[in-house]
């Protein structure tokens, strides 16, 4: 299933995608998309509705991020080997966790805030799992068990606050609108193979990013199982991958880096695309 979130900030209703790509409105069934429909049985009861039998959405609707009440939003930085070469950094022996503030949560098509004091705003997609079962000390072995779905899932990324304001990586990544996310939730059963996956971002129709998730370092159920030995992971907790290379740091002779009026445009097989436009903050 194709689940996605529409409507207005702060009122969206839930829904999904039928097969033919129609909106179809979820309201009389559940709430709203969040922790409490991601266990196995809750996604066989809607897994049983007939699409057919939902009211269509208007498709000019806006899509908001795909699943609510988010609690924890874990990132791996450095899981591509060349996107580690790029940023002139080790290959890690283990992965590498930092957190990104949940209030940088925005849908897959709504304006991303340059901050005013930005120096280097960067981009970054990847592949972002979210957790059906608590899991903690979960071993690799069992760790896809605990993945309800799959989405697309972007760490913009100012540098000059990541590198040069000192302390953690989580000042660069947790301004408001710093993680667009969606446009859908798609069902762990949609993706046989989460390593197998085209991964993709363009800024103003060049392409500077063009992987795939079977280059990854760690995959995602080593992944799971590594961050679940240092802290519980909740229903509804997302965790983030990892870019391939081309982020705007890398790109040699000179970086590159996101300007107001600069639009986004990125990808994975499978779970939909982003179209993100920068905006200036307002003052």
């Amino acid at each position: 299933m194709k689940l996605v979130r529409y409507g207005d900030p702060g009122q969206e209703k839930p829904g999904l995608i039928d097969a033919g790509g129609t909106r179809r409105d979820l309201s009389a069934q559940v709430g709203d998309i969040d922790a409490t429909l991601l266990g196995a049985a809750q996604l066989a009861q809607l897994r049983a509705l007939d699409p057919q039998s939902l009211p269509p959405v208007d498709p000019s609707t806006r899509l908001g991020p795909p699943l609510a009440g988010v609690g924890k939003l874990v990132c791996i930085g450095l899981n591509y080997s060349d996107h580690a070469r790029e940023a002139g950094l080790p290959i890690p022996d283990e992965p590498v966790v930092f957190m990104k503030s949940t209030t940088a949560i925005s849908g897959p098509a709504d304006p991303v805030i340059r901050p005013r004091d930005a120096r280097r705003l960067d981009w970054e997609v990847e592949l972002a799992f979210v957790v059906g079962r608590r899991a903690r000390r979960v071993g690799i072995d069992e760790a896809a068990e605990f993945i309800a779905g799959y989405l697309v899932l972007n760490d913009v990324s100012e540098r000059s606050f990541q590198f040069d304001r000192g302390g953690q990586w989580v000042k660069g990544k947790s301004f408001d609108t710093f993680c667009p996310l969606g446009p859908w939730l798609v069902t762990a059963d949609e993706i046989p193979d989460p390593q197998a996956l085209s991964i993709w971002l363009e800024v103003n129709g060049r392409r500077f990013q063009d992987g795939n998730t079977r280059t990854m370092i760690f995959p995602v159920t080593e992944i799971l199982s590594h961050v679940s030995q240092f802290m519980t992971l909740e229903p509804g907790d997302i965790v983030s991958t990892g870019t391939p290379p081309g982020v705007g740091l890398g790109v040699r002779p000179e970086p590159v880096f996101l300007e107001v009026g600069d639009e986004m445009r990125l990808g994975i097989d499978g779970l939909g695309e982003q179209r993100l436009r920068v905006v200036a903050e307002d003052c």
